[in-house]
């Protein structure tokens, strides 16, 4: 998502990222604003932000929507990003209706595995792919949070999961599978010789979240803090120069499971995010009541969870066809 930086404008954006992280958003979050201010300032011939008006903004999302078709979430992202620019950076109080100019997202219904299904895409897969797709199926885990889970994110007493910065920036629990208790530990196990040695070479083996590398510079090197899917290099951290190892690529889950889908046969637009999907629409036909269900989600919205019970009609709207009458 990089984007070049008009040179004269870099010292506007230089402030961007310290900001997000003295407001605890995330390294993502603060790429992605980064991109989208960017992108906005280069629309408008790289005048300055705070040259430009509300119908400015209205014409940079509309150029989004109508030139580029880009998905409603995209420009929603876009408009979070200038609201913060203007908000947060420039302390500009800019007169943008934020409810107005926000795209409205189509209401999908999402690709569910059948349990049947489920279970087959999960018997392609093998080694560390398994037991990631496991816990997004299981667990109902967003790929990402799966891939930054730390050790002491498993708690393996209670038979849960502690989910930090989900989207929204929030904090939740769901559950941890007792099918997935042992393969687990003997993972942590396994990676944990790994982490010795880097310990044991002089290495702080994980990247931390917000400033807390600053407050706790020791905490890198806990057991704790360590990611439960470790990468299997070693990357160099680009302000410190410290050699850090981060967390396993998203993209390597993918990959994997788009190929144990397509080997299942699965004539379904299915990816890792499915598995997520299936998890709350089995949990619902298992007689779960709806709220539950959101809190393991980490919905904000209960309509957001509620599109789940369209397999519980069972088919179109739950009519018996004609054909199926006695």
């Amino acid at each position: 998502m990089t984007t070049q930086v008009p040179p004269k404008l870099q010292t506007l954006l230089d402030p961007i990222t310290e900001i997000i992280r003295l407001r605890q958003y995330s390294d993502r979050t603060a790429e992605t604003y980064r991109h989208w201010i960017t992108r906005y300032i280069q629309f408008h011939n790289e005048r300055h932000p705070s040259e430009l008006t509300a119908q400015d903004v209205n014409a940079f999302l509309t150029h989004l929507a109508n030139e580029k078709h880009l998905a409603a979430s995209s420009q929603n992202q876009a408009l979070s990003a200038i609201l913060f620019l203007y908000r947060h950076v420039l302390n500009l109080d800019l007169p943008i209706n934020a409810d107005v100019l926000r795209a409205r997202k189509p209401q999908h219904i999402p690709a569910v595995f059948s349990p049947a299904e489920a279970k087959h895409v999960l018997q392609n897969l093998k080694g560390v792919n398994q037991l990631m797709a496991q816990l997004l199926y299981g667990a109902g885990l967003r790929i990402s949070e799966c891939v930054t889970l730390r050790v002491k994110d498993l708690d393996f007493d209670y038979r849960q999961i502690i989910v930090h910065d989900a989207k929204g920036e929030k904090d939740r629990v769901t559950i941890l599978p007792s099918k997935l208790v042992e393969p687990l530990q003997n993972h942590l196990t396994r990676i944990r010789v790994q982490y010795e040695l880097d310990v044991k070479n002089g290495g702080i083996t994980s990247g931390l979240p917000n400033a807390l590398a600053q407050t706790y510079p020791n905490i890198a090197t806990e057991w704790a803090w360590q990611y439960v899917f470790p990468s299997k290099t070693l990357t160099k951290d680009p302000e410190s120069g410290v050699l850090q190892r981060w967390h396993i690529s998203e993209s390597t889950l993918q990959k994997a499971v788009q190929s144990a889908i397509k080997q299942a046969e699965i004539p379904k637009h299915a990816s890792c995010h499915t598995f997520r999907h299936s998890f709350a629409t089995h949990l619902l036909q298992s007689g779960y009541d709806i709220r539950t269900i959101q809190a393991l989600l980490g919905h904000k919205d209960l309509q957001t969870t509620m599109i789940y019970t369209h397999v519980l009609q069972q088919g179109a709207r739950g009519v018996i066809s004609p054909l199926d009458v006695n």
